[in-house]
Parts: C-alpha cells; structure tokens; sequence
C-alpha cells in the first residue's frame, strides 16, 4: 500500500494506529502527546502508567480508547542538539520501531505526526526527510497504508535548495510561455498592419527554433533505423498494455513497479485486468517514475491515456523538472507536490 501526506488532525484520523510524539514518561504533555491523551480519555493515561516509560528511539503500544484509531504507538523522538549526537539515527529508529510494532500488530493503515520537530527543536525539512527515507524503506518489504500527518502549511520547505531550484524552474517556463504569448500577439497585429515586418518576424522565430532544437537537452543522438513494425503495433496500445509492455523492457517486476509508484496493489491488478482501463493524471506520472522514462517517453505514456503535458499547469512543470533531470524518487516529488498543493503521485490517485 502507499504512502501519503496529509494536512489533518491527527485524532481525526480513521486509520489502525496513530503515532504519538511522546516524552519518556508517556504520561502525557504538550503539542501532539497533549492532543492525544485528550481526545482518547483517561483510560489512555492508566495504561501508560503500567508501561514504565520509554526511551528515545524506542516505541510501545496501547489501545486507542476513544480514539477512532484502534491503537495508540508511542514513540520518543530525539531533542535536537545541533545534529552531532545522534539525532538522525534515534529518529529514524522511532519510525522503524514504531512501524514494527504496527505490523506485529496486523495494522494496515497507520498515521505518523513529524516526531520531535515540534518543541524538541528538530528542524522540520531534516524531521521530513527522516520521515520520507523510513517510511520509503519500509514500504518497499511490506504492505502498510502510511499517512503523515503534518498539521498547517508545510512554509519550512521553502529554503531548501530542492524547493527554490523547481520555483525557479516554474518562473523560467511560465515566463517563456508569458513570451510566448507576446510574441504571438505581436505577429497577429503585424500581418494585419504590416506584411513585410510580419514575415521577417517569422523568420527570426524559424531560426531560433532551428537553433534551439540543435542545442536542446531533448535532442536525441542518431540511431539505427525505426522498427516501423513494433512501431505501428505500438501506435494502438492503450494504457494497460504500453504500462505492461515497458515493465516487462525494464525488466521490472510487477510489485517492484507498483511500490516504485506509490501505488495500491489493488488498483494496478485492476490495471493490468482492463486494457481499456482510464488512469488519472497523477497516476500516469506516478508510473512514468516508477519506470525512470524520459521526457518523451513521458509524453507518450500521457498521450496513450488521453493526456498531454501542459506548460499552463504548475503541476505538470514541477513533474517536467524532476524528470528532465532524472531524479526519480517519488516520495521527494510529492513533498513538493504538497508543499504546493498540488495532487500527489499515486497514493489515492485512481
């Protein structure tokens, strides 16, 4: 199953377990811990009193109460201390134990706050980090649905480099395509009031596209001649069978190309039994990083299911730079994603 980012309250969430950001003596405190022990009762703080705390790094369970999450996990995070005591790994070992302890408890579904980067002072880009690279790694050996749950605007994500080189990215092609728009409101006016001028502008954009496609990053080498046969019997695959075919071309598995994207087993076997079968956007895209395509090879899995890759819409942007520079890690893309807003790869996507 996947994993996902939400903005939600965590109390809220209809899952098997919830994870609470506890201190060591599990009696309860502030920020999410506080949050909790509210919402689940005075029966949730008597168990815990049996339970004789908890070290950092380390998890323990109980039942949810009333909570709508059947469990409780409580895991206590590391406080920050400039990162040279050990934070990242006592961290990462709060979701390792946290998701141990799930699955020893045959939970399918869990949600996760962003552990120890509230008042133990853990930055929240490294606390998202951590988060994304555990969880990743799980997920790859077993089948959890995993939520995490992050509370208001995600505004720490602003200052990382990632985060400023896609903004820059969209600023670039939105301001082509803003250049574009004059240059093509500047040619409609001229051939109404002067030909000549109309022409020579024409020329000079022929020539720039001519220079352009020579330097392109897209250009593509010289080959050996097309297989006009494989070609033609690709031209009236669907989605289904393009997807099936280049998992097999890649030499993927079908498990390992569904976990790549982020997606429900049950929603690709329903995939791969339907060749007329109609994926979102989201989907399309999610499986276009699963299997590390180009950018034109992009473009043809879009078209197959209906689609086109669109320089008006920020979310097609932000996936054109990820893909141009071949950075394929899908839980990266939908931290972005999220931090704009914008619908995220796999997951629930259908």
């Amino acid at each position: 199953m996947p994993f996902e980012i939400v903005r939600n309250d965590i109390t809220k969430m209809k899952v098997d377990a919830i994870v609470n950001a506890a201190n060591k003596s599990l009696l309860g405190g502030g920020g999410v811990d506080g949050a909790i022990h509210q919402a689940a009762g005075p029966e949730l703080l008597a168990e815990c009193r049996t339970l004789g705390g908890c070290e950092t790094g380390e998890a323990k369970i109980t039942h949810g109460y009333r909570l709508p999450a059947r469990y409780v996990i409580h895991t206590v995070g590391p406080v920050w201390h400039g990162g040279h005591n050990g934070e990242r790994e006592k961290l990462a070992s709060c979701y390792r134990n946290a998701l141990d302890l799930a699955l020893s408890h045959g939970c399918e579904t869990i949600a996760f706050p962003l552990i120890s980067a509230g008042a133990y002072g853990y930055p929240k880009d490294q606390a998202m980090s951590v988060a994304i690279d555990e969880i990743g790694k799980f997920l790859f050996d077993h089948d959890m649905m995993v939520y995490l749950v992050v509370f208001g605007p995600a505004e720490f994500a602003v200052g990382r480099k990632l985060f400023r080189d896609v903004q820059e990215y969209i600023d670039d092609v939105y301001a082509a395509v803003h250049v574009m728009k004059n240059v093509e409101r500047t040619r409609e006016t001229l051939w109404k009031q002067d030909e000549e001028a109309a022409l020579r502008l024409d020329k000079e954009i022929s020539k720039d596209i001519r220079v352009g496609a020579m330097f392109s990053s897209e250009a593509l080498p010289r080959s050996a001649p097309p297989d006009w046969e494989r070609m033609l019997k690709q031209t009236d695959e669907g989605f289904s069978e393009t997807l099936m075919r280049l998992i097999d071309e890649k030499g993927m598995t079908d498990a390992q190309c569904y976990k790549k994207a982020n997606v429900d087993r049950k929603l690709f076997s329903k995939i791969r039994s339907n060749p007329a079968y109609k994926p979102s956007k989201p989907t399309v895209f999610a499986f276009a990083v699963a299997l590390e395509l180009s950018l034109p090879e992009t473009k043809k899995m879009l078209n197959r299911a209906g689609f086109a890759l669109s320089h008006s819409s920020k979310f097609d942007i932000i996936l054109e730079y990820f893909i141009k520079n071949r950075s394929y890690n899908i839980y990266e893309i939908n931290e972005v994603l999220f931090h704009y807003d914008m619908p995220l790869l796999g997951s629930a996507a259908n």
